[in-house]
């Protein structure tokens, strides 16, 4: 090899050399363009701050490992005729189920119909919880263990569903108005419980998730988001006032109702408690964490009393600003007043707007209904109302609050129909042939018999025939010359408030009053 050779692969050498050595150096100093897998790319958009195209989606399996031994499963025994078990419609369960199904896995006789009417039968029906602390109290919903003679509870199933034990739990207090019961298992102390997180810090779009019993499969995992909160679905009467539920699309089935509904830490946001079915994903919905957690200690002591004030009340909403010339739409607009109650003895009226108690601004119904029902019975309240344009300050003490009370300050929001003349409706005088026609009670002692109402007109969508109109616009209405005053000369694109009292339907004899509002066409 001649010296020209060697200068020639000597330089070729060092060269090679000296790109290996840079490349080196580059990544070591973290100056190359890293991979498509090492990183995201980042878009910037024109309204907003620079967002990553992709995620990286986090494993549960941390949190099923550690929260599942806290997770029971409950068997709840009741005793029932086989003539209950019939009307009951077999069993099916409002809280689990809007629609009927008749393969709801649980067990029942052999052929009830070759059993007497008055025949005793053990039937079972399972459920989900979770225990909250390390000397056994279990949280889960009412309608589990409600009418059980018997509950069993089987705890301590790692996360694939292995092992635990099964023992027999006592009901310790159950609060049917928000669908919540508490347990308590004697099994020593340290047993695995869960977090309670704060579900008034939830957002839409926060990841779901579900642990519990679906048809039976023991601590079955669910993922979803947030799907929504404050959803309220007429569940029962018992509920109703306090129907507050977070909506998810983590799948919630049979058997998971009284299981927790967890966030990305672990934490119970939820009480997993009905489901609506009939599409391909079913929409599940979970009572706040928050709710139980203010009704501990008063299920502790076996018992939840609420306050309550005795009034019947509905949303202000844009027509009810409008009619009322209200500044904002917010606020409660009391529908009827329950005569000798607490609302009545602080001279609350029907036509009052409540926007403020204690110094507290009232946006919506639930802030007044949770503000009230959760304060001890006895205690004083401050009352703000808007009535006539005016700001107005009342005292009233709150009182408890029974089933009875539940039914009678619910105010009628069904949809109603029918109506004719400008509004769509025809009215007649009160007298003892239209009381008799319409079967108006005695109570109602003034007023205007609506005696019909076009299907399709203003008046259709808020009235119907038999309801008595006692008062148009603030000013009472006595007869029919009465209304005629108050409605001819509305200006078009209006809207106009009317009080109207009806007898109860469906077999309820108490009054149905409150305000109904038409738009003038």
């Amino acid at each position: 090899m001649n010296s020209r050779t060697k200068r020639i692969l000597s330089t070729v050498a060092i060269i090679i050399a000296s790109v290996v050595f840079g490349i080196v150096i580059s990544a070591d100093l973290g100056l190359m363009r890293k991979s498509n897998a090492q990183s995201a790319p980042v878009i910037q958009t024109s309204s907003g701050p620079a967002v990553a195209t992709t995620v990286s989606v986090p494993s549960f399996a941390d949190i099923a490992a550690r929260v599942a031994p806290a997770v029971v499963s409950i068997t709840s025994t009741e005793v029932v005729k086989t003539s209950d078990m019939r009307r009951r419609n077999f069993g099916i369960d409002p809280f689990d189920f809007f629609f009927p199904n008749p393969n709801d896995g649980r067990r029942r006789p052999n052929n009830p119909r070759d059993q007497g009417e008055d025949d005793e039968h053990a039937q079972r029906s399972g459920g989900s919880g979770f225990i909250i602390s390390p000397d056994g109290y279990i949280l889960t919903n009412n309608h589990v263990v409600d009418g059980a003679t018997k509950v069993e509870v089987h705890y301590g199933a790692d996360a694939d569903g292995n092992g635990g034990h099964t023992v027999s739990a006592k009901i310790v207090g159950r609060d049917p108005a928000t669908d919540i019961a508490l347990l308590k298992i004697d099994a020593g102390s340290g047993l695995p419980n869960v977090p309670l997180g704060d579900s008034d810090h939830i957002r839409k779009g926060d990841w779901a998730i579900a642990i519990g019993n679906p048809f039976q499969f023991e601590n079955t995992l669910t993922v979803g988001v947030i799907s929504a909160k404050g959803r309220s679905l007429g569940l029962s009467q018992e509920t109703q006032s306090f129907e507050n539920f977070i909506q998810t699309d983590a799948a919630i089935n049979f058997g998971n109702s009284g299981g927790p509904l967890l966030n990305i830490n672990g934490e119970v946001v939820g009480i997993n408690t009905a489901i609506r079915g009939g599409g391909a994903q079913g929409l599940g919905f979970a009572t706040p964490i928050n709710t139980a957690k203010r009704l501990l200690p008063e299920l502790k002591n076996g018992k939840v009393i609420r306050g309550y004030l005795g009034m019947g009340i509905v949303p202000v909403t844009d027509d009810v600003k409008d009619s009322f010339k209200l500044s904002e739409a917010r606020g409660a607009l009391v529908q009827n007043v329950e005569a000798g109650k607490p609302a009545e003895k602080a001279g609350i009226q029907p036509g009052d707007v409540i926007v403020e108690i204690d110094g507290r601004k009232i946006n919506t119904n639930r802030e007044l209904i949770d503000y009230i029902s959760y304060l001890p019975v006895g205690s004083k309240v401050n009352i703000t109302v808007i009535r006539d344009g005016q700001r107005r300050t009342l005292n009233a003490t709150t009182t408890e609050r029974t089933l009875e009370a539940d039914n009678s300050d619910r105010s009628d929001n069904s949809s109603v129909q029918p109506s004719r003349n400008r509004l769509g409706m025809s009215v007649d005088n009160l007298t003892p042939q239209t009381r008799q026609a319409y079967s108006i009670d005695d109570k109602i002692r003034n007023g205007v018999v609506v005696t019909n109402v076009k299907e399709v007109s203003p008046a259709g969508e808020a009235l119907t025939e038999g309801d008595v109109i006692t008062e148009v616009q603030g000013t009472k209405v006595n007869d029919v010359n009465d209304f005629r005053a108050a409605v001819d000369h509305l200006p078009s694109g209006k809207t106009v408030r009317m009080y109207v009292v009806s007898s109860g339907r469906g077999g309820n004899s108490r009054l149905l009053q409150g305000y109904r509002f038409i738009k003038v066409p």
